[in-house]
């Protein structure tokens, strides 16, 4: 995958912090993210799983919600704390949600070994269907 500038440390200090709060009774992988919601302010969140796994809200999604939530209308980098030993980006629901404030925002995804995947978001989704196929 291409490589991208760093993300700020403090992003994924935050990204850590969120996957403490998660809510994964059932697959225990409590995963984080965080983004900037404004020049000062992050919005973190963590996954919240429910029983019937359709209805889980994976961590970016929830953190892209809040940093909506406080007026961000673009994301430029999304760090991510995933409780795996192998890299892998799963589900694709938060790269469509991502590429509404953010086509090119950079994507850090950390995980419980040395590994890392640090990308941009169009290498992950590329020719992806968003606001500007609208205009």
């Amino acid at each position: 995958m291409e490589m991208v500038p760093s993300v700020p440390r403090k992003l994924l200090a935050n990204a850590r912090r969120a996957a403490r709060h998660a809510y994964a009774p059932y697959s225990r992988f409590r995963g984080g993210a965080a983004v900037p919601a404004s020049s000062v302010k992050i919005a973190s969140g963590a996954n919240v799983e429910y029983a019937c796994y359709d209805l889980t809200n994976c961590a970016e999604c929830t953190a892209v919600f809040k940093a909506d939530d406080d007026g961000a209308r673009r994301i430029a980098a999304v760090a991510v704390r995933k409780p795996a030993r192998n890299p892998a980006v799963r589900c694709g629901t938060w790269r469509e949600v991502i590429d509404e404030f953010g086509p090119r925002a950079v994507i850090l995804c950390v995980y419980n070994s040395q590994k890392r995947i640090e990308t941009a978001l169009d290498c992950l989704l590329p020719d992806a269907f968003g606001p500007r196929n609208l205009r």
